[in-house]
C-alpha cells in the first residue's frame, strides 16, 4: 500500500485543485465524482459541502480536504475555496488553500448533452513548505471539464489542465519555477438513479524543486474505481456517499490508496 511520491503528489494536487460541481435534488445523481471534475456549476440557491479523506500508504500518510461550493447570483459563476489538511510521516498540517472561480459555458440543458465549464484557482501559500506540506509560493491554475450523456446510463467526464508556481521551496529553502499537468477521464454508470459506479482514469506529470537545487519530474497514472450513492432528505437536502480505489498503472505500478468521499447539499 506504500506509495511513491509522484503518484501521492499527485492524488493530494487533485484534493487541493478541484471544484466539484453540486447536482439537483430531483433525477439521478449528476456530479459527486471523485478525482474527475464535472462541469455541472451549482444550482442557484444551494450550496455544497465535500469533504474527502485518502489514504496514502501505511507510513502514516493521508490528505484530508473540504470543499465549499456557492452560485454567484445564477448558475453561470460558481465561487467556491479548498482546505486541505495533510500528514506525511512526523508531518502534518494545513497545506496550501486554493480559491476557485468556474464558468458555465455550456450547461448540458435545452436538449445539449454536453457541459463545459472552465476553472482558474489561486493557490495561496499556506502550507509550511519547510514541512513539505505546502508549495511555499503562490500559484495558478486552470482546468477545462467537459462532461457528456452517452446514453440513458452512461455518462462521461473529461478534463485537461494544468499549474504553474513561480518560486516554488524545497524542504531546505531551495527555490524554482515548478509546473504540473494533468488529464482526466470518467464514466459513470447508472445502475439506478441513486446508485452508481464509477471507473476513472487520471494522468499526472509535475515537476518540483529538488533539495540542493534545481527541479525533478514525477509522473503519475492511476485507475480509480467506485461507488456511490445519494440519501435525499426533507428540506431539500442530500447527502452523497462514496468510497474509490485508486490503482496505480504505468509509471504508478504496484501502488494503491482508499479514498472516501462525503457531501452534502442544501438550499439557502
Amino acid at each position: 500500500m506504500i506509495k511513491s511520491q509522484g503518484a501521492a503528489a499527485a492524488l493530494v494536487a487533485l484534493l487541493g485543485g478541484s471544484a466539484t460541481p453540486a447536482p439537483g435534488q430531483e433525477g439521478p445523481i449528476q456530479d459527486n465524482s471523485f478525482l474527475v471534475e464535472e462541469a455541472y456549476n451549482q444550482e442557484p440557491g444551494v450550496v455544497q459541502h465535500v469533504s474527502t479523506f485518502l489514504d496514502l500508504g501505511e507510513s502514516p500518510a493521508w490528505a484530508a480536504s473540504f470543499t465549499q461550493e456557492w452560485p454567484l447570483a445564477r448558475q453561470r459563476h460558481q465561487l467556491s475555496y479548498t482546505l486541505l489538511h495533510v500528514r506525511l510521516g512526523d508531518e502534518s498540517g494545513w497545506g496550501d488553500v486554493a480559491l476557485h472561480y468556474r464558468y458555465q459555458l455550456l450547461d448540458g440543458a435545452s436538449g445539449r448533452p454536453v457541459a463545459v465549464a472552465p476553472r482558474v484557482s489561486l493557490l495561496l501559500p499556506t502550507g509550511d513548505a519547510g514541512d513539505g506540506l505546502g508549495a511555499g509560493s503562490a500559484g495558478v491554475q486552470v482546468n477545462l471539464p467537459v462532461s457528456a450523456e452517452l446514453g440513458s446510463r452512461w455518462v462521461g467526464h473529461w478534463n485537461l489542465g494544468g499549474s504553474w508556481v513561480p518560486d516554488a521551496e524545497a524542504r531546505d529553502g531551495a527555490r524554482a519555477d515548478v509546473d504540473s499537468f494533468q488529464a482526466g477521464q470518467g464514466l459513470v454508470y447508472l445502475l439506478r438513479p441513486q446508485l452508481n459506479l464509477l471507473l476513472e482514469a487520471v494522468y499526472t506529470r509535475a515537476r518540483s524543486v529538488r533539495e540542493g537545487g534545481g527541479t525533478e519530474r514525477a509522473d503519475a497514472f492511476l485507475v480509480s474505481p467506485g461507488l456511490r450513492f445519494a440519501l435525499d432528505r426533507p428540506g431539500g437536502v442530500q447527502i452523497v456517499p462514496g468510497i474509490a480505489v485508486p490503482i496505480g498503472v504505468g509509471p504508478s505500478e504496484g501502488e494503491w490508496s482508499i479514498f472516501a468521499y462525503l457531501s452534502f447539499e442544501h438550499p439557502f
